[in-house]
């Protein structure tokens, strides 16, 4: 998972670089540099509780990914936001429409689920010893995963009428951001089901 957060340092110097003056290369790297904060507080939180450690209100870790994932999905909802007030006011006029619902929905659910799945692993770490509550983590470590799949796709295959062509650059750094993701949040959950207390495990 440290792996994913050098790959999203690396897409917010790439967003930077390839638009530097421009709106949409200041905020695709803003949020690609408050998801690998996020990420990092959370890594260090999972690998804690995977440790069998218990962290309180004021444990540091902890404290800090609370204070930063919300922010990272205020600014993920309000780029998809302003994106569907785009599309119904016509900026995509000759783009699929069924394509288009395809990325806003999946787009959304990935949003609420990675946002989830922060929370969930906050409240997790201090109770680690709740079974329903770290079934509920899987559950949506698992969601996630399947999202990334999507998000992927959606990143690397564009939408005619709506996209354009993109350089293969682009669809490089974000198909493989998007592998990474895919694989760290498949290792996780992974990890999790391994180290759940006895009782706690999925049954087969």
């Amino acid at each position: 998972m440290w792996v994913q957060v050098a790959a999203l340092l690396f897409t917010a110097a790439y967003a930077l670089w390839r638009d530097p003056r421009g709106p949409d290369g200041w905020l695709g790297g803003l949020e690609a540099l408050l998801a690998a904060l996020a990420l990092a507080w959370w890594t260090a939180l999972l690998g804690r509780l995977l440790r069998g450690e218990t962290m309180g209100p004021g444990d540091g870790v902890r404290r800090a990914l609370n204070l930063t994932f919300p922010w990272l999905t205020a600014l993920r909802l309000a780029l998809w936001g302003t994106l569907g007030l785009g599309l119904l006011a016509g900026i995509a006029p000759e783009a699929n429409p069924v394509a288009l619902t395809v990325l806003m929905t999946v787009w959304f659910g990935a949003i609420l689920s990675s946002n989830a799945v922060f929370g969930t692993l906050t409240r997790l770490s201090a109770e680690p010893g709740d079974h329903l509550l770290r079934r509920r983590f899987q559950d949506w470590l698992n969601l996630s995963a399947a999202l990334a799949v999507g998000m992927t796709v959606l990143n690397v295959v564009p939408i005619r009428g709506f996209s354009g062509t993109p350089e293969l650059g682009t669809q490089l750094v974000y198909g493989v951001g998007g592998l990474l993701d895919v694989l760290a949040t498949v290792l996780a959950l992974r990890a999790v089901m391994a180290t759940a207390p006895e009782g706690t495990a999925p049954k087969a």
